[in-house]
C-alpha cells in the first residue's frame, strides 16, 4: 500500500527534525517557513516601513493607472453622449459646464435609426454565438473525447489554419456567398444574414480553446457513464457541457465581441442599409451627423459589450467546472 505525503506534511516533519537539533533548530525552522512562503519580497523585507511605503504607492499607482486606461474612455463617452457638442469641443474633460442635454441619447435613437440596427447587430451576435458554440463544442467533443483514428490529422488542420490570414480568405469567402455551391447561381446569400453566422461558424481558435478543456477532464467519469448505457449524445449533452460551463462562458463572449464590433464583412455581404449593423451603419451616418448625437450612438452601442463582461465576469474567475455535472 503506498501512502501520500502531502507538502505541508513533509515541511511538517521537517521542522519537527530540526527542532530536535539543537539551538539553531528554531532559527532554520523559521528558515523553512521563508522558504515555504517565498515570493519577491520576503516576510521580513515587508515589515521595513521603506518597503511598505514603496509596496503601497506601487499599488496604488498602478491601480490608478489601471482604472484610467481602462474606465477612462468609457466614463468620457458617457459624460460626452448627454454634453452638447460645442460643451465637448470647447472643454471636453469638463463635467457639464452648461448643463446636461437627455435629448441626444432619444435623437440618436429615433432619428438615426438606432433602434433597427441595434436590433440587427443583436441578431448578428446571437447566430454567430450559436453558430460559434455549436461548432466549437461538437468539434471539440470529437477531437478530445471521441477520438477518432484520423482525429491528430483533423486537430492538425485545424491548426494549420490559423496560420492563415483571414484577409486572404476574404475572396474565396465573397466568392463562396455570392455564388454557392451546390445551390447555382441564384441563390445568392447577400443580404442575408447566413452570409455572416456561417464563416464565423469554423472558429479554429475556439475549437482549439474548447478542445484543451475537454482534455483537462476526468476520463474516469466519462468511462463510468458509458457502463452506465451513456451513449455519445447523452455522454456530450448530459456529462461533458455541464462541466463545461467555464469555457463555454468564454467562448461566448469571444464569440458575442466579435460579431459585435466586425466591421469588412458584414460591409461587403449585408449591402443592405436596412439589414446592416451599428458597426457598419455609425460610420456611414458620422459625417451626417451632430457630434453630439454622434457619441450618443456610440454609447449605446457599448451597451451589450459592457453588460456580457458584467455578465460573465464571474466565469473567467471560476476556476473549476466540474461542479455542474449531472446524472444521466
Amino acid at each position: 500500500m503506498t501512502t501520500s505525503i502531502t507538502n505541508a506534511e513533509r515541511r511538517e516533519g521537517m521542522r519537527g527534525f530540526l527542532s530536535r537539533r539543537g539551538p539553531g533548530g528554531a532559527r532554520r525552522r523559521e528558515s523553512l517557513d521563508d522558504l515555504s512562503e517565498r515570493s519577491i519580497v520576503s516576510a521580513s523585507e515587508r515589515r521595513r516601513p521603506g518597503t511598505r511605503f514603496g509596496m503601497t504607492v506601487t499599488h496604488v499607482f498602478l491601480s490608478v493607472s489601471l482604472v484610467i486606461a481602462g474606465l477612462g474612455p468609457i466614463l468620457w463617452l458617457a459624460k460626452s453622449a448627454i454634453t452638447p457638442t460645442q460643451d465637448t469641443i470647447q472643454q471636453p474633460f469638463a463635467l457639464w459646464p452648461n448643463g446636461v442635454d437627455w435629448a441626444n441619447l432619444s435623437t440618436a435613437w429615433n432619428d438615426i435609426h438606432i433602434d433597427q440596427y441595434f436590433f440587427n447587430t443583436i441578431v448578428i451576435a446571437a447566430g454567430a454565438w450559436f453558430t460559434q458554440l455549436f461548432i466549437a463544442t461538437t468539434a471539440g467533443y470529437a477531437l478530445s473525447v471521441l477520438r477518432p483514428k484520423y482525429a491528430p490529422v483533423l486537430n492538425a488542420l485545424v491548426l494549420a489554419t490559423l496560420f492563415i490570414p483571414g484577409i486572404v480568405l476574404l475572396v474565396p469567402l465573397y466568392l463562396t456567398i455570392v455564388s454557392p455551391p451546390l445551390l447555382g447561381r441564384d441563390a445568392s446569400m447577400l443580404n442575408n444574414y447566413l452570409a455572416v453566422w456561417l464563416p464565423m461558424a469554423a472558429n479554429a481558435f475556439n475549437i482549439l480553446l474548447v478542445k484543451r478543456f475537454f482534455d483537462s477532464l476526468p476520463r474516469e467519469v466519462f468511462e463510468a457513464a458509458k457502463t452506465d448505457g451513456a451513449g455519445p449524445f447523452r455522454l456530450f449533452w448530459s456529462i461533458v457541457l455541464p462541466m463545461s460551463k467555464p469555457i463555454l462562458g468564454v467562448v461566448s463572449v469571444f464569440a458575442i465581441i466579435a460579431a459585435w464590433k466586425d466591421y469588412l464583412w458584414p460591409m461587403l455581404v449585408l449591402p443592405n442599409p436596412a439589414v446592416q449593423p451599428l458597426s457598419v451603419r455609425l460610420p456611414a451616418v458620422a459625417s451626417q451627423t451632430e457630434l453630439d448625437v454622434f457619441l450618443a450612438a456610440l454609447a449605446i452601442a457599448t451597451l451589450i459589450p459592457i453588460a456580457m463582461f458584467l455578465l460573465f465576469q464571474s466565469v473567467f474567475l471560476r476556476s473549476a467546472g466540474l461542479g455542474g455535472a449531472v446524472k444521466g
